[in-house]
């Protein structure tokens, strides 16, 4: 929603026509809700489908895209109604989201009800900080930060992982893995090293 809203109008147009256009953005923001949850009540309707990833960029490293007020007006809704949607139908509701978040991250786990939660960047929010602060209550996905896994040596992404586990691993509800998608010029030998620390840990 907060993607789409930016790729059709351009982020600078957006950002003028919320202080001069706001019909015209909520206008575009409830067409896109509409659209979407279409297409979810199709996919739901086959049994393969065993997750919902809701993937929608809505900050950057300094904050919110748009204001929390009008993320929670134009942007959240939208959410609520998929995760909703796949609640019904008994399956749980991921959300990605990259950039620091943090102003929306209670009506994400209140009232959307994500069940999970991708995209952590050791400059916004380390994994290991956000299991002391959402662990007992969401999910959380990924974690050993893009970054560092280009810069650091096996070894060093050995320990990362293992510090990692030990503080995420207590109590369940974490997933291994990056902290953003796996792009390519992430080295190989470390990926690997990542995966197969989580192995040796896991027994």
């Amino acid at each position: 929603f907060a993607e789409y809203l930016t790729w059709l109008m351009g982020y600078e147009t957006l950002c003028y026509a919320l202080y001069d256009r706001r019909e015209l953005v909520e206008a575009i923001a409830r067409r896109l809700e509409s659209y979407f949850t279409q297409c979810l009540k199709r996919i739901l309707s086959f049994e393969r489908v065993r997750v919902v990833w809701g993937s929608d960029d809505m900050g950057f490293r300094g904050g919110l895209m748009i204001s929390p007020a009008d993320t929670r007006k134009l942007i959240l809704p939208g959410h609520q109604a998929l995760a909703a949607m796949a609640h019904a139908a008994g399956r749980p509701y991921l959300l990605h989201s990259c950039g620091d978040i943090a102003a929306i991250m209670e009506d994400l786990v209140r009232t959307v009800k994500i069940d999970a939660k991708h995209s952590f960047e050791d400059t916004i929010e380390d994994v290991r900080d956000a299991k002391r602060h959402y662990g007992r209550r969401i999910a959380l996905l990924g974690g050993i930060d893009v970054d560092f896994l280009c810069r650091a040596d096996g070894p060093a992404v050995r320990q990362r992982v293992r510090d990692t586990l030990d503080v995420c691993h207590p109590g369940g509800g974490y997933c291994l893995g990056t902290g953003n998608s796996v792009a390519n010029y992430i080295p190989l030998d470390n990926y690997l090293a990542m995966v197969d620390e989580g192995r040796l840990y896991a027994g």
